[in-house]
């Protein structure tokens, strides 16, 4: 079985306190974008995990990676050996190894179906892993497991995602939030949503990693709609049109900037 761990967004990040839990309260509105990591499993005697890919050599302690704790959490009647094609960058805003791990739930969920108390299961594992089992536009409450489905008028929308190629953890960008509560998300569409949203993450992600702001810069002098941070950085994003424009996009930063990387796509 094959199965793709689709790249998460937040198309808006508000962040509306601190709890005493060490976790944040926050409203966002997560979208998926239409490529991210690949899943291979195979039947086996026992659970294995072998990774490969471009940023596959970052995950050096296999036994503790997220996929092998989500196989873990779901009864299964035999082993399964995972190779994980790492695609996406490691500790990106991008939810990798959330999206990862919902993977690996549709692939229980295809073969032998999910217990009924999935979403707990999936929770304990990530704040935002709920939402990556699903990978469709969505809102996010509470820490970002009170989910609620999203207005859907934003699949298909042609997206870039550029990083510089910097790792950005996620503790020292929230532990850096200013603490305002500038509101909750408006309502209407996605795109209204997105448009009025912010990323209250940006500023304390920026003085932590100065790069961000040079990939935010960069996206805006593009033909894009909506350019934003993602989660918790370094992965910014911009949504365009048409096609056209955010490939245009994609040539001119590559030249422009050849290290840092880039994925395009579509919104699910």
């Amino acid at each position: 079985m094959i199965e793709t761990a689709y790249a998460k967004i937040n198309l808006a990040l508000h962040i509306r306190g601190r709890r005493a839990d060490g976790y944040h309260e926050l409203e966002t509105l997560f979208a998926f974008v239409d490529a991210g990591d690949v899943l291979s499993v195979a039947p086996a005697s026992r659970d294995t995990l072998r990774t490969l890919g471009e940023f596959g050599g970052q995950l050096a302690d296999l036994f503790d990676n997220i996929v092998m704790q989500a196989l873990t959490a779901l009864p299964r009647p035999q082993g399964w050996a995972v190779t994980l094609d790492k695609g996406l960058p490691v500790a990106a805003g991008l939810g990798g190894g959330s999206a990862d791990a919902g993977a690996v739930f549709r692939l229980v969920e295809r073969e032998y179906d999910l217990p009924d108390d999935w979403p707990a299961r999936a929770a304990r594992l990530g704040a935002d892993v709920p939402a990556c089992v699903a990978s469709q536009t969505c809102i996010g409450r509470g820490i970002g497991t009170d989910l609620e489905p999203g207005p859907q008028d934003l699949t298909d929308t042609p997206v870039l995602l550029v990083n510089p190629r910097l790792p950005l953890s996620t503790g020292p960008v929230f532990k850096g939030w200013d603490g305002i509560d500038r509101g909750g998300l408006t309502e209407g569409t996605a795109r209204e949503i997105a448009l009025v949203g912010r990323n209250d993450l940006e500023a304390s992600a920026i003085a932590l990693c100065p790069e961000i702001g040079a990939v935010l810069a960069s996206l805006r002098n593009s033909n894009a709609w909506l350019v934003r941070m993602s989660g918790s950085g370094a992965t910014c994003f911009a949504l365009f049109e048409k096609v056209a424009a955010r490939d245009a996009a994609a040539r001119a930063i590559a030249v422009a900037q050849p290290g840092w990387w880039q994925m395009s796509g579509q919104l699910r």
